[in-house]
């Protein structure tokens, strides 16, 4: 069965996360769906805004297998490749040329975190867990993360929950720039359609218009594609510092129930 479910009404292209039994971590089957379904829904002209979604968990960050199986191989084709393709399900997102909001309930964790950020504009539940996550289970965050968190919320930002895995809710992350609203859990969904509905009536000008705000909000630094090649290399070595063959050794790192 699918694990991404994929929907257009009046423009707007809705896009769900469905694997709740594991929070929405992200498989490589997953991820690819994901991708998929953002492709699609670029290549339909008539959609003129995306809303990507996880219902009550938006996303738990890659499944544990992933990582640990790159982490036993940093270089293995496979493994390598298998990573690659989680980081491209939400730099997919970030790159298509429609308007896209991240409509967050639950947890956003790790590279669900780089997911929501990826997006143009975030609606979030008052509840929600916005946490990097990364090094509280022993490995280097990944797919362009700091660049992620400092072009959204700035410097300070990206040092606290980055740099020091401060987690926040849905209002403290309005108050960062990290979300533009905050909301009740049931009213998540439909605030985020509303404002996409806000363009989506004219898709040609909603393309023009994404890229235009693209084009000329890029911060200064590093660029995001740069950046997911320089955070590849240390989070290769922290992959095979906790899954390699010596993790036994060190006694490893406490295992992380949420598929980070």
């Amino acid at each position: 069965m699918s694990e991404v479910t994929y929907a257009v009404e009046d423009g707007v292209a809705t896009i769900t996360l469905s694997a709740p039994e594991r929070r929405n971590a992200l498989s490589v089957e997953m991820s690819r769906e994901l991708i998929d379904a953002a492709r699609a829904a670029e290549d339909d002209h008539t959609v003129g805004a995306i809303v990507v979604t996880g219902g009550q968990h938006f996303c738990a960050g890659a499944v544990r297998a992933v990582l640990a199986d790159t982490g036993l191989d940093p270089v293995e084709d496979e493994a390598y490749r298998n990573l690659e393709t989680v980081y491209r399900a939400f730099t997919t997102i970030g790159d298509i040329g429609v308007p896209t909001i991240a409509a967050v309930r639950g947890a956003a964790v790790g590279a669900g975190l780089n997911l929501a950020l990826a997006t143009d504009l975030r609606i979030v539940s008052r509840t929600a867990r916005l946490l990097p996550g990364f090094a509280q289970i022993g490995i280097h965050p990944g797919g362009g993360h700091f660049t992620l968190l400092n072009r959204v919320a700035g410097r300070e930002a990206a040092a606290a929950l980055g740099l020091f895995g401060t987690e926040v809710d849905g209002e403290r992350a309005v108050q960062l720039g990290l979300a533009w609203a905050a909301h009740d859990d049931a009213d998540v969904e439909p605030e985020a359609h509303a404002l996409a509905a806000r363009v989506a009536g004219d898709p040609e000008l909603a393309r023009r218009l994404v890229r235009s705000f693209r084009r000329e909000t890029v911060p200064g630094g590093v660029a995001w594609d740069v950046a997911v090649e320089l955070e590849r290399s240390p989070q290769m070595w922290s992959l095979r510092r906790k899954h390699g063959p010596a993790a036994g050794e060190r006694g490893g790192s406490p295992a992380d129930p949420s598929g980070r």
